[in-house]
C-alpha cells in the first residue's frame, strides 16, 4: 500500500513546535509522525535525516519571524521601532506554555554536543544567517533614523550591541523566567542607543 501524502508545510510547522519545545535531541521523527498523522519512513523519505527536516522547520521559522520583523521596524519614531523589535523579541522567547525561550539559541546550545547527536555545522549556519539577517534589518532602521536625526551614532556597532542584548535576554529567560526583567533590560539599552531624545 502506498503511504498517504502529506501536507509538507503543516509536518514543518508540527515538527519545529516539537524542536523548539524540546529541542533536537529530545525530539524523535517518531513523535513528529505521531503528532502529524504520517509514517516515520515518510518522513525519512522527504527529509532524509531528523537534522534535516530541523533545518527545513528552522528555515521556515526564519522566514515568517524575518517577515514580521521588517514590519515591526517600518513605522513610528525610532524609539517605537526599537521598542516594537524587543516587545517582538521577548514576546517569541515567552510563547507557548510553559514558555519556549528561543528557538536560535536552544539550537545553537546543540551543536557538537556529542558525536552523532545534536545539530552540525549548516545548522550552525542557518543560527548565523538569521542573527546576520536580523542584524542587518535593525542597522537598516537606524540608518534611517540618522537620517530623519533619531539617531547620532554609529548604525553597524548600534545594532550589533541590540543583537547581543537579545542574545543575552535569551539566556536571562531561561535561567530567571522574569519577563519585567526582560523588558527593563530593553528599555534601558534603547535610552543607551538612543539617548533621552523621543521620550
Amino acid at each position: 500500500m502506498r503511504p498517504r501524502e502529506f501536507d509538507h508545510d503543516e509536518v514543518l510547522r508540527i515538527a519545529f513546535d516539537q524542536f523548539w519545545r524540546k529541542g533536537v535531541r529530545g525530539t524523535s521523527l517518531s513523535d513528529i509522525a505521531r503528532d502529524a498523522g504520517v509514517q516515520r519512513g515518510s518522513l525519512y523519505n522527504a527529509f532524509g535525516s531528523k537534522e534535516a527536516l530541523f533545518l527545513q522547520a528552522y528555515e521556515r521559522y526564519a522566514g515568517d519571524y524575518l517577515v514580521g520583523l521588517e514590519k515591526t521596524l517600518a513605522t513610528g519614531s525610532m524609539r517605537k521601532r526599537l521598542s516594537a523589535f524587543f516587545d517582538l523579541t521577548i514576546t517569541n522567547f515567552r510563547s507557548g506554555s510553559p514558555p519556549r525561550g528561543c528557538p536560535t539559541t536552544r539550537g545553537l546550545m546543540e551543536i557538537g554536543a556529542a558525536e552523532g547527536e545534536g545539530l552540525d555545522e549548516d545548522a550552525r549556519k542557518a543560527f548565523a544567517n538569521l542573527v546576520s539577517r536580523i542584524t542587518g534589518l535593525v542597522q537598516d532602521a537606524l540608518s534611517a533614523g540618522a537620517a530623519r536625526g533619531e539617531f547620532s551614532g554609529d548604525p553597524a556597532a548600534a545594532a550589533l550591541h541590540v543583537i547581543t542584548v537579545t542574545r543575552g535576554l535569551a539566556v536571562l529567560e531561561r535561567a530567571f523566567d522574569d519577563e519585567p526583567q526582560l523588558r527593563k533590560i530593553a528599555a534601558h539599552t534603547i535610552d543607551l542607543v538612543l539617548g533621552k531624545r523621543g521620550r
